[in-house]
């Protein structure tokens, strides 16, 4: 599978904030609800919402609407794909591809 710069780009923005990664955490529980959030993560609600589509955007997490409010849960597929992409990234290449730069 090839790595799409911008999707792995998004999926590792999800990553690049305190806020969201005490998020995260608090996620590997299980299931949360916005409001349940709020009283763990030293946010304003607005602030909340930009940082949980951040993370939704990444696919990292998933959303359900119940009534008013929103539940949130981390996505196995999502992490699944954020592995992928880290080690697309992270994997030495077995033959360089450009073979100009090496040879003078």
């Amino acid at each position: 599978m090839e790595t799409d710069e911008r999707k792995a780009a998004t999926v590792f923005k999800a990553f690049c904030d305190e806020n969201r990664i005490r998020i995260l955490k608090l996620l590997r529980s299980g299931e949360k609800c916005a409001c349940k959030l709020l009283e763990e993560v030293d946010v304003t609600q607005p602030t909340l919402s930009h940082h949980m589509k951040i993370l939704c955007d990444s696919e990292i997490v998933v959303s359900r609407k119940d009534g008013k409010w929103t539940h949130y849960s981390i996505s196995d597929d999502g992490v699944k794909r954020a592995k992928e992409y880290l080690e697309q990234l992270t994997t030495l290449a077995a033959t360089c591809e450009d073979k100009s730069c090496c040879e003078k």
